[in-house]
């Protein structure tokens, strides 16, 4: 068993060599994804690290990052989280999530993310300072996903998403798949090393009531009567994404009280520049948790309208209130905040609770 095992993370790992050349970032497509949604993380502690936790995220927050960790937890796993993107433009995201323990060696879970725009006035071409109405676009998501792990070593997982875009007479709807695999070895697992794919999906367009328009008919002299025509749009890809990433966890003080853990990852991005960063977690007597990070985005030029919005800082912290010593159950509070130029960064919360 352990052989095939063994066996099976090598052919794994053949095929995210392969897979590396077909996602490498294009920055000449930047911009001809869509469902941008799905590159937003709404949850404190992996945002904290800059999302780079491929190797290490465990629970709820797995579903955003790597589907194998759902299963890395004891027991099962709530959680709830709020965003405030891009400080001053009054977007806002918000998610619950919840992934349950199937026996010793499953996990089932599901996620769901919504972002808020706020109220936004209705312009026309007769009245561009606003008709005093005012719309709210929708974009929500909904991901199910289940993970297994074999031996405490190797986990898998995978996600099946839905995501919809909407206003009142506009809409589109897609699906979109995420998959991944994280390997745990050392005395103390110590080691972690982790594979995701995700957005992997068919093309998305709009459609709906809101892209039909009247006008007259051509030969109106002879035949006075509007037609009624319906605008085609072009469809749009899924920024689909290749994470890699490795950490590793030191520990110190009496009864390993101390723990210190570097991280590195990659992203190969399909639709804009790849990333490539790194972070240290440290924790203290499992109460407490610090972390922060980097993130650089390869190939961007000096100036500023040649990068992305995001500098590439980021930096957080964990409160967990167990509920008994020698127990992993009870309550935990996240925090994070990344750095961005313009505008006055991200900041996320979570609030959890292990049961």
């Amino acid at each position: 068993m352990k052989k095939m095992l063994q066996k099976s993370l090598f052919l794994t790992l053949a095929f995210v060599s392969a897979t590396c050349l077909l996602f490498a970032g294009n920055p000449d497509r930047q911009g001809e994804a869509g469902a941008s949604e799905l590159m937003m993380n709404p949850w404190a502690r992996s945002a904290g690290l800059h999302s780079m936790t491929t190797s290490m995220v465990s629970g709820v927050e797995a579903m955003r990052i790597n589907p194998a960790g759902i299963v890395r937890i004891d027991g099962s796993q709530a959680l709830i989280g709020h965003a405030r993107y891009l400080g001053s433009t009054g977007i806002s995201m918000n998610a619950v999530g919840l992934s349950l323990g199937m026996g010793e060696s499953g996990a089932l879970g599901i996620s769901i993310m919504s972002l808020d725009f706020g109220d936004i006035d209705v312009t026309t071409e007769a009245q561009p300072e606003g008709t005093g109405a005012t719309y709210s676009p929708t974009f929500f998501n909904v991901g199910i996903s289940y993970a297994h792990m074999f031996e405490n070593n190797i986990s898998v997982g995978m996600l099946f998403r839905a995501i919809n875009q909407s206003i009142a007479d506009v809409s589109a709807f897609g699906f979109a798949l995420d998959a991944g695999i994280q390997y745990v070895s050392g005395p103390q697992d110590n080691f972690k090393f982790g594979i995701s794919l995700r957005n992997i999906g068919g093309p998305m367009s709009y459609s709906g009531e809101g892209l039909t328009f009247r006008q007259n008919n051509p030969n109106a002299d002879d035949f006075p009567f509007e037609l009624r025509f319906s605008q085609r749009t072009a469809s749009f890809e899924m920024p689909s994404l290749l994470h890699i990433g490795l950490s590793y966890d030191f520990y110190s003080g009496f009864g390993d009280r101390y723990r210190l853990t570097p991280v590195v990852n990659f992203t190969a991005n399909s639709f804009s520049r790849d990333h490539l960063g790194g972070g240290l977690e440290f924790g203290f007597f499992d109460i407490v948790a610090i972390r922060g990070g980097y993130r650089y985005e390869m190939g961007a030029g000096s100036a500023l309208e040649d990068k992305e919005v995001y500098t590439g800082l980021a930096m957080g912290f964990s409160l967990n209130l167990n509920f008994r010593e020698d127990s992993s159950t009870g309550f935990f509070i996240d925090y994070a905040y990344r750095d961005t130029n313009p505008f006055d960064g991200t900041h996320n919360f979570s609030l959890g609770i292990n049961f």
